[in-house]
C-alpha cells in the first residue's frame, strides 16, 4: 500500500463534492489523472473506497474507514508544517476556514485580508457552505474553524460570537406589497424573487423557510452577489432577501425598500465553531484571535 498526500487530499476532495469531476478540479488534477489515482489506490489493496452512481460517488465501509485516517494524517502533517515554518523560510501553513454567504462577502474580506498580510507564512482555503454542512465538515475534522447562522445545531461544537446577521425584505418602491404593513414571509410568496446563486448558502436556507410552510420561492432571475440582487430588485425584477449588511453598505439613498422580517428564522446571528478550540493549531488559534476582536 502507498498513498501520498495528494492522493488523500484528492480522495478527501472527491467525497466533500460528491464527485470525481469536482474533486479533481478542488486538487488540480485532470479528471484522468484524478480517476487514475483512485484506481491506483483501490488496486492497491484490492478493495473499492467509492461506491460510482448516476448522481456522484459515496463511501464504501472501506472508504469511511479511510476518509478518517485520510483526515486525520492530513491535519498532522499541515500541524508538522506549520511547526516548521520558524525554521526555514517560504513554508507556509493553511488555516480551513468554512463560513455561509453572509460571512464570505459582508464581513470577512477586509479582516481576512489584514491576516494575511499580518501572517506571510500563512494560506486560508476559505470555502462557502451551508451552515448544516459546515458543522457536519468540523465534526468530521474536514475543517478548523467555521462561521455558522445560529439556526443549525451545534450541541457538540464550541462555539463563539460572531456578529449579528439579520435579514430584510428588499422591494421595488412602486412593489405591491410596498405599503402593506405587518408584511410577513408567506405574504411574499406569491411574487417573483430575485435570488442568489442556487448553491450559494443563503439560498439554500431561504429555500428551507419556504419549503417549511409548504410553499416555494417563485425565482424569476438569479445573480452572483447581494449588490447584483439589490441592483436588480432597484429596477423592478422583483423581490429578495438580503443580510441587513449587504443593504447599510449601500451607499447614498437606497432605491428600493428594506423591511425588517420578523419571523425567528430572519433574526440570525453567526457563530465561530470549531470542535475544540484549545486543540487548535497556532496557526487557526491566530485567526480565532483576529476574529473575535
Amino acid at each position: 500500500m502507498h498513498f501520498d498526500l495528494t492522493d488523500l487530499r484528492l480522495y478527501l476532495n472527491i467525497l466533500d463534492s460528491g464527485n470525481i469531476t469536482a474533486g479533481a478540479a478542488r486538487s488540480h488534477l485532470s479528471l484522468a489523472a484524478a480517476s487514475a489515482r483512485i484506481r491506483a489506490m483501490e488496486a492497491s489493496l484490492g478493495i473499492e473506497f467509492l461506491q460510482r452512481g448516476r448522481r456522484g460517488v459515496t463511501p464504501t465501509p472501506a472508504g469511511k474507514a479511510l476518509a478518517k485516517h485520510a483526515r486525520s494524517l492530513l491535519q498532522q502533517a499541515e500541524r508538522m508544517q506549520q511547526d516548521l515554518a520558524e525554521y526555514a523560510k517560504g513554508v507556509k501553513g493553511q488555516v480551513r476556514l468554512l463560513c455561509n454567504t453572509t460571512a464570505i462577502t459582508e464581513y470577512l474580506p477586509e479582516l481576512l485580508a489584514d491576516f494575511l498580510h499580518e501572517h506571510p507564512n500563512l494560506d486560508i482555503d476559505l470555502q462557502e457552505l451551508p451552515s448544516a454542512r459546515i458543522t457536519h465538515a468540523l465534526r468530521q475534522g474536514a475543517a478548523d474553524l467555521g462561521i455558522v447562522s445560529d439556526a443549525v445545531d451545534t450541541d457538540d461544537l464550541q462555539t463563539r460570537a460572531f456578529r449579528d446577521d439579520p435579514l430584510v425584505l428588499i422591494l421595488p418602491h412602486d412593489h405591491p406589497l410596498a405599503d402593506t404593513e405587518c408584511l410577513s414571509f408567506s405574504d411574499t410568496l406569491h411574487h417573483d424573487y430575485v435570488g442568489l446563486n442556487a448553491s450559494s448558502a443563503l439560498a439554500v436556507y431561504l429555500e428551507e423557510q419556504a419549503l417549511h410552510i409548504g410553499s416555494r420561492l417563485k425565482i424569476r432571475i438569479r445573480a452572483d452577489g447581494f449588490d447584483g440582487v439589490m441592483r436588480m430588485v432597484a429596477r423592478g425584477a422583483g423581490l429578495a432577501i438580503v443580510p441587513l449588511a449587504a443593504v447599510e453598505r449601500w451607499t447614498g439613498e437606497l432605491p428600493f425598500q428594506s423591511i425588517a422580517l420578523h419571523e425567528p428564522w430572519a433574526q440570525r446571528k453567526l457563530l465561530l465553531c470549531a470542535r475544540d478550540f484549545a486543540a487548535l493549531p497556532g496557526y487557526a488559534k491566530a485567526l480565532l484571535h483576529v476574529l473575535t476582536l
